[in-house]
């Protein structure tokens, strides 16, 4: 603008007098904030126009970083460039006005100590007078609007501040408008890189195989992406490779590291190297392309068709777990994580299953919280692990994912379970179906010991069994139906290879599962053992839902290794 336009324009007092002009200035304004949602090109334009209406020497723009609640200037106009100046909040006008929410009017700067006057020093620019008005939105300032002198050498006055406090509130609304419609944009962004990646991920999965395979995995995420992966394939001399891996961290990063070292176990593993060997060099290729900090706990091994040989080599991962005939065995691992160390040599175990089962998993099963908060912890697997261990692989995989997803989650969750394939699943032995009235046991004990005797079982074992279950239909009718109850029950026995299931269901009101813990057999009444005989006569048992409304299901199991058991 010449000076001679400067000089036409009328003293800023008459401009604010003048109601039209001053309506026609707040609509313009607005207007050009509505127009774009681009606030790095509306912004230093509408300040010009503040301090040219305002008829102010100078003016900036400072926001308030929502992090570091700092005050920063963004936008600068006049003899005196601020930009980039920042301040704490109370520090100076402009923090004073955040600080308290409130216009701040200095007449007289060069005796006001609310002025901050390290601007001032070395520019030569003196500080007559300044206006500040903060930015004010529902959730607190986000910033404020600062004038330096007046051009007609007056000091600032009480409708001046007035007038900035009114152009101050469409200012704030346009900025808060455009911070919420970029975050709106960034969160669409990162959605559709999430929707990538998981899809990625999910890619990268092995897709299950059907029919006689030693090696079942799966995968829960906390998150909307995990940073857990398994993976299993098929060598050229029969033997089958498999990989469990939990990047650390969280996040996109995390999800991107995650396909990557997905990727390179794999790769590693194809040429059927020696487990110890197969990590190292997946972590020497790791440290010489990732710098971040980030680091992979992985274990990888072989397997061969009938899961009896198993080598495997871990770093940094959870101890791997064995289990057969109601024992445990510990292998941990003998490495730091992927990616820390170059030339690292990893130890290795070979294992002999023979008919035992292993597994594999992710700290998030160890993770996973109890009711009161506490950990689930190596115990709390191990307790998981035998409640369905006479269950068939895939149904007991199922089993151990149903009992963590009913507590709390906190972090990604694997497992990775290796046995040898069963040839068929669970064959039906026998139906009953009686009404839950103890005048019909008598006709369900005939009926089981019949079968029990038609399967070889010895005539000691048999009758524990038929006493185990008669005693759990005698509970059914006294506590989950009482006294005046009506209903029925039923029994299906089943057999997996060599393991009896005996399934009790009932249309009665559902019952607390953690109110039935058995005693000690000296303690039982006759005609009361109950839980307590079932829990020494059954390898396993538990009580779920029949249906989501009502009804129990009350699931035994036994596992036969009696010559007699055909």
């Amino acid at each position: 603008m010449s000076l001679a336009r400067r000089a036409a324009r009328p003293p800023a007092a008459a401009q604010h007098a003048d109601p039209a002009r001053t309506l026609a200035f707040l609509a313009d304004l607005s207007q050009a904030f509505a127009v774009s949602l681009d606030l790095r090109k509306t912004l230093p334009e509408a300040l010009n126009r503040v301090a040219d209406f305002m008829q102010a020497e100078g003016a900036s723009l400072f926001l308030l970083e929502p992090a570091t609640r700092v005050l920063e200037c963004r936008i600068c106009v006049g003899p005196v460039d601020m930009t980039g100046v920042r301040l704490a909040i109370g520090q100076g006008v402009v923090g004073l006005a955040v600080a308290d929410n409130a216009t701040q009017l200095v007449a007289d700067a060069a005796n006001d100590p609310r002025v901050w006057r390290a601007g001032d020093e070395g520019s030569g620019f003196v500080t007559k007078s300044l206006l500040c008005a903060p930015l004010a939105t529902a959730a607190g300032p986000i910033g404020a609007i600062e004038l330096v002198n007046r051009r007609d050498g007056q000091p600032f006055g009480a409708e001046d501040a007035e007038m900035l406090r009114l152009i101050a509130a469409p200012t704030a609304l346009a900025i808060n408008n455009a911070r919420m419609a970029n975050d709106l944009v960034e969160q669409q962004r990162m959605k559709r890189e999430f929707d990538l990646a998981r899809k990625l991920q999910k890619s990268l999965l092995p897709k299950r195989r059907r029919g006689l395979f030693p090696v079942l995995g799966v995968n829960l995420p906390a998150h909307e992406i995990s940073g857990d992966f398994y993976d299993y394939f098929e060598l050229a001399d029969g033997r089958i490779g498999f990989v469990i891996g939990d990047i650390s961290g969280k996040g996109l990063d995390a999800a991107l590291l995650m396909i990557r070292a997905a990727s390179l176990l794999r790769w590693a593993g194809k040429d059927g190297i020696a487990p110890g060997a197969w990590l190292a060099r997946a972590n020497d290729e790791l440290c010489e392309t990732t710098h971040d900090g980030r680091f992979v706990c992985a274990l990888v091994g072989y397997c061969d068709r009938d899961a009896n040989a198993v080598q495997i080599a871990g770093a940094g991962f959870p101890p791997v777990l064995t289990y057969k005939r109601g024992a445990f065995s510990e292998y941990a691992s003998g490495g730091p994580p992927l990616g820390i160390m170059a030339g690292i040599a990893y130890e290795q175990h070979e294992i002999a299953l023979n008919g035992g089962a292993l597994y594999a998993f992710s700290d998030g099963a160890t993770d996973v919280r109890n009711a009161d908060g506490s950990r689930l912890g190596s115990d709390g697997v191990r307790t998981l692990i035998a409640r369905h261990a006479t269950q068939a692989p895939d149904a007991r995989l199922r089993g151990l994912l149903s009992d963590l997803k009913h507590l709390k989650l906190v972090d990604d969750t694997t497992l990775l379970l290796i046995e040898k394939p069963r040839a068929h699943g669970a064959q039906v032995l026998l139906e009953h179906h009686m009404p839950a009235r103890a005048e019909h046991l008598r006709e369900m004990r005939n009926a089981l010991r019949k079968l029990l005797d038609q399967l070889g079982i010895e005539p000691a074992l048999r009758d524990r069994l038929v006493l185990a279950v008669d005693e759990a239909c005698t509970n059914i009718i006294r506590h989950a139906y009482g006294a005046e109850g009506h209903g029925g029950i039923g029994l299906r026995v089943s057999r997996a290879d060599d393991v009896l299931s005996f399934e009790l269901t009932d249309d009665a009101p559902c019952v607390d599962p953690t109110r039935m813990k058995p005693k000690p057999l000296g303690e039982c009444r006759a005609g009361g053992l109950g839980i307590a005989l079932i829990d020494t006569v059954m390898d396993t048992w538990h009580v779920e839902p029949a249906s989501s409304k009502c009804g129990n299901r009350l699931i035994l199991r036994k596992r036969i290794e009696d010559k007699g058991f055909s």
